[in-house]
This record gives structure tokens, sequence and C-alpha cells, in this order.
């Protein structure tokens, strides 16, 4: 049995889990989120509990019985208390600024970029003197959250020589030599 399957989900208060046709609807106090199950996949909620139980030991089975509920418990955890990542521009002159769900970026391009964020994806800009950018952005659903990061830091991956570019804070970037005189 999939030991992440075989997990169980704790709801916290305030956050309800309805099951409606093959589709699991969580709401809370940040927003609500819905996922749709493959045949077969149940839930079993009580006492505060969540249970995800798969009909059969059928490798595919096995195979969604965890999915479902990593994606089932990412969901509850936020609703509840929500998502944060963020990005460090690495480099001289690279800036970030934000307006209202505009991300505007200067990352060394002739041109700056701007990005229309999603309107459940929150954006924070930090600048100070001496240190790189940094952008914060906060979200309850982690699927989205993680596309939009991925998106920013796509504009200028870091390179492996001189590190600079657009990176998550704490990303390890691994450094080559450069030319040997």
């Amino acid at each position: 049995m999939s030991r992440i399957g075989k997990a169980i989900i704790t709801v916290p208060a305030g956050v309800t889990i309805t099951e409606k046709e093959g589709v699991v609807t969580v709401k809370g106090p940040k927003g609500e989120l819905s996922q749709e199950l493959t045949e077969g996949i149940t839930l079993e909620q009580k006492d505060g509990e969540l249970t995800v139980n798969r009909p059969s030991d059928a490798k595919q089975h096995r195979a969604l019985h965890g999915l479902y509920r990593a994606l089932i418990n990412n969901m509850v955890v936020g609703v509840s208390e929500g998502f944060e990542k963020k990005l460090e521009l690495v480099g001289v002159g690279y800036r970030a600024s934000h307006s209202g769900q505009k991300l505007e970026l200067a990352l060394g391009f002739s041109h700056g970029i701007v990005l229309e964020l999603p309107n459940e994806v929150k954006v924070d800009t930090l600048t100070e003197k001496g240190k790189n950018p940094i952008i914060t952005l906060t979200s309850y659903d982690k699927q989205l959250l993680g596309m939009v990061a991925a998106k920013i830091r796509s504009f200028r991956k870091p390179e492996p020589y001189k590190g600079k570019g657009v990176r998550f804070v704490g990303e390890n970037v691994r450094r080559k030599a450069g030319k040997s005189a």
C-alpha cells in the first residue's frame, strides 16, 4: 500500500470538504479549490480526519492513490494557511517592481518585461540597497503558484559561470570554472 496514500489528512477548523460527482471541493478562509477524481477513488471523512481510499491494488489505482492524497492535502493546507515562494534577482541592474497584479522586471534585456499575474497570486517586491531584489509570491493554490514562479524564473535562468539570473531563495546553483589561462 502507498505510504503517502494511506496517510491521514487532518482537516483544520473552518475548512469544509465536499465530494460530488467525482469532484472534490475544499473551502476555507483563504479561498476555494476543486479537483476532479478518477473513477473509484473515494474519500472517507470523520472526526476532522480525511482518508483517501482506492478500489483495488491495480498498478493504476496504486499510482493515483498517493497522487490524489497529496493533491487534496495541498488543497487543505492552501485554503487554511496558504503557500509562499520567494525569488531572488542576482545581477547588476536587475530590478523588480509591481503595481497591482502587474510585475515589471528589468533583467538586462533591451526592454523591460511586464507580467500580468492571476488574481489568485499576490505579489510583493523588496529592494534594499546592497542586496538582491526579492519577489515574494503568495497564494492558496500551490500548483498555480509554482507555475507562476517557474514562468518568472524562465525569463532569465541562473547561468553557471557567474550565477546571474532569477533563482529561488536558497536555491543552490552549480558553478563552473571559467577559462583557464
